[in-house]
């Protein structure tokens, strides 16, 4: 097993841990292997964490910071789905990594690639997130 595939299965283990601590870092370690199928479907459920709301920031912020096109998929279909707190939490992981990098241009061009997208809610949620980049540009 390569550095690579290692470093995925252990964030894939830690992914399911009960501490909500280990899921938030399984979100951030997993956030750079969004284009695989069996990491996005963990990143996903992460992202709509039923027990803390801290995975679900974090797993948001690590996935915009990436800024691929999965990546900013994962988020956009997840703030498509939310709760009104949920969605206020993916929001903040977002805006967070928008700040830090002086506005993220990763985030807008793969919003900009994503309303194309053929699955409504991806579009719906990248057109949030996009209106999210305008916000933090500022």
């Amino acid at each position: 097993m390569c550095a690579r595939e290692a470093e995925l299965q252990a964030a894939l283990d830690e992914a399911s841990s009960p501490e909500w601590a280990r899921r938030a870092r399984a979100g951030r370690d997993l956030a750079a292997f969004a284009d695989v199928p069996e990491a996005a479907e963990v990143l996903a459920r992460l992202l709509m964490d039923a027990d803390d709301t801290a995975v679900t920031r974090w797993t948001a912020e690590a996935l915009a910071g990436v800024g691929t096109v999965d990546a900013v998929r994962l988020v956009a279909r997840a703030v498509a789905q939310a709760d009104g707190l949920r969605a206020d939490w993916l929001e903040t992981g977002v805006h967070d990594m928008l700040v830090a990098s002086d506005g993220g241009a990763a985030v807008a061009e793969a919003c900009e690639s994503l309303a194309r997208d053929p699955e409504a809610a991806v579009r719906r949620g990248a057109g949030l997130i996009a209106g999210w980049t305008d916000v933090a540009g500022r």
